[in-house]
């Protein structure tokens, strides 16, 4: 079976490969590391590299697999540990974590985002449920590296019992606080949570940081704790495997270069022929050219959907309703980015702050036209990013 590792799974340049073809590789063996910013990625599974070039890296893995892994450098520095480890952010944006936790915010906060808000995603509700402790030793882990005392926990109001789960162990902490927030979409993207939980607004063009603030997926929290505890690079991954072409949808623990067809294969396979596949949300997701794409370091859902959920409809002229700028969260005018996106106008596109988009879905959702206007922005950003 071959696994597939590309050299992009995290903001940021592309990962050089360090194996050749030909070359035998270890379970937690590094075979790529960042050239600027980016994350080290490690192979997880024995086996021998068939290919390497740009993009990715192809390894065939053995029959039989031991328990075993290679042990990655070992350290005393929390912070060069996680660096080694490969770890970025877990809930789809694949920032390096040794990065944010490289930042000095005194007075600051530090942001655990548990506001799974998308539809059918559950990995992090399931991790807040069954790995409630390690959540907390992460929490007190970043706490520690960061010299903050003030840490905020944000779930969403439909999840009684991951609060009740993580209030319970934290206590009389004063130092940690869940915070209950409303449900809605899209609570859970980064600058949204900011805003609700500390009233701070990150201004255009500027990162969280620049406000004191550090947000860390939930995922990635208890990543940290038990990396430290066991010395297991980033190789696997809590995914959700949901739609209504599933036959068996459930949360499953992935080795991340796995192809998506055995991971559908391991739920049960597909009711039927299925007319979407997604990886990530039907809001934020990317769709999916091939089943043969591997799972990534930030996936956190495979959906997969019938004809009658996943068939779109053909876009048609903007009416001007303006019923996408009413739903932006980001305050834009996603109607006047999708015109310069589509025109290659660089210069219209930095105009109306198409860096500061989500990508959260909501203009396309409530567009009577249909417009693709998500697919625009996305394209407006390549635009902007080769002129910088």
């Amino acid at each position: 079976m071959e696994f597939r590792f590309p050299l992009r799974q995290h903001v940021g340049a592309p990962c050089i490969a360090v194996v050749k073809a030909g070359e035998e590789v270890k379970r937690g063996q590094r075979i790529a590391e960042p050239n600027g910013l980016g994350a080290n990625i490690h192979s997880s599974v024995n086996g021998k590299v068939v290919s390497v070039n740009e993009n990715e890296i192809i390894i065939e893995a053995d029959e039989n697999q031991p328990k075993e892994y290679l042990p990655i450098k070992d350290t005393n520095d929390p912070l060069e540990a996680i660096m080694e480890a490969g770890v970025v952010g877990a809930g789809g944006a694949g920032f390096p974590t040794h990065v944010k936790l490289k930042a000095k915010i005194p007075g600051g906060y530090a942001i655990v985002n548990a506001a799974e808000c998308e539809p059918y995603i559950t990995a992090d509700y399931r991790e807040m449920m069954e790995n409630p402790q390690g959540i907390i030793e992460g929490i007190n882990i970043i706490r520690e590296m960061l010299k903050i005392s003030r840490v905020l926990i944000g779930i969403e109001d439909n999840k009684p019992e991951a609060i009740s789960t993580l209030a319970n162990l934290i206590n009389k902490d004063d130092n940690i606080e869940i915070v209950k927030l409303k449900s809605f979409y899209p609570q859970g993207a980064e600058k949204v949570l900011i805003y609700a939980l500390t009233g701070r607004k990150v201004p255009s063009g500027k990162l969280p940081l620049d406000v004191g603030v550090i947000v860390m997926n939930v995922n990635s929290v208890s990543f940290v704790a038990e990396y430290l505890k066991t010395g297991i690079p980033l190789i696997k991954r809590r995914v959700t495997v949901d739609g209504s072409a599933v036959m068996n949808p459930k949360n499953v623990e992935v080795l991340i270069g796995t192809p998506l067809a055995d991971v559908f294969e391991f739920c049960g396979g597909f009711k039927g022929e299925p007319a979407k596949i997604i990886m990530g949300g039907p809001m934020m997701g990317v769709a999916q050219y091939s089943l043969q794409n591997p799972v990534l370091k930030h996936t956190n859902a495979l959906l997969a959907f019938d004809s009658k959920s996943g068939n779109f409809q053909e876009e048609s002229p903007c009416i001007r309703c303006g019923r996408c700028v009413k739903a932006c969260p980001m305050n834009l005018l996603p109607l006047y980015l999708n015109l310069n996106a589509l025109h290659s106008n660089v210069e219209g596109l930095k105009r109306y702050n198409v860096m500061d988009c989500l990508e959260c879905g909501c203009c396309s959702y409530v567009c009577p036209a249909k417009r693709y206007l998500v697919h625009s922005i996305r394209l407006g950003k390549m635009l902007v990013r080769k002129g910088m």
